[in-house]
């Protein structure tokens, strides 16, 4: 069961300037930059109250952000919803007929296991559930 909206994503193409800029915009600074280098990008979160931001930026020319900024430019990437068993959620989505990106969870930025579901059976919103790693 989903539990929450856990993060926003969006990517962006410099992280120093998008820092600066939801700093300003929020009024607090990032409280984390994380390299995922499975997924070649560096994160930066931003937490007001129980909501959180992640900025994504590529850090290689082949990775889901570099192609994401390519073909869409800077915005919004994906939604990421928190469950409390990634492993019955996968089960439970895919008995729906929803297909995922990864049907094994791997380790995510911010100590999260994650799997995404494809965009095409969401109404094209890149979804991610994640599970705090205990």
């Amino acid at each position: 069961m989903v539990n929450k909206i856990e993060h926003i994503g969006i990517a962006v193409k410099n992280m120093d300037d998008a820092n600066i800029l939801f700093e300003k915009m929020l009024g607090v600074p990032s409280y984390k930059m994380e390299a995922v280098e499975s997924e070649g990008v560096l994160t930066s979160f931003f937490q007001t109250g129980n909501n959180k931001i992640e900025l994504l930026v590529a850090t290689n020319p082949e990775s889901p952000i570099a192609k994401f900024l390519e073909k869409k430019g800077e915005g919004i990437h994906h939604i990421a919803f928190d469950v409390d068993d990634i492993e019955a959620e996968i089960s439970r989505l895919k008995s729906e007929g929803f297909v995922l990106i990864n049907e094994v969870p791997k380790k995510g930025a911010d100590n999260k296991l994650v799997v995404f579901l494809h965009p095409k059976n969401t109404n094209g919103v890149l979804v991610e559930l994640c599970q705090e790693i205990k």
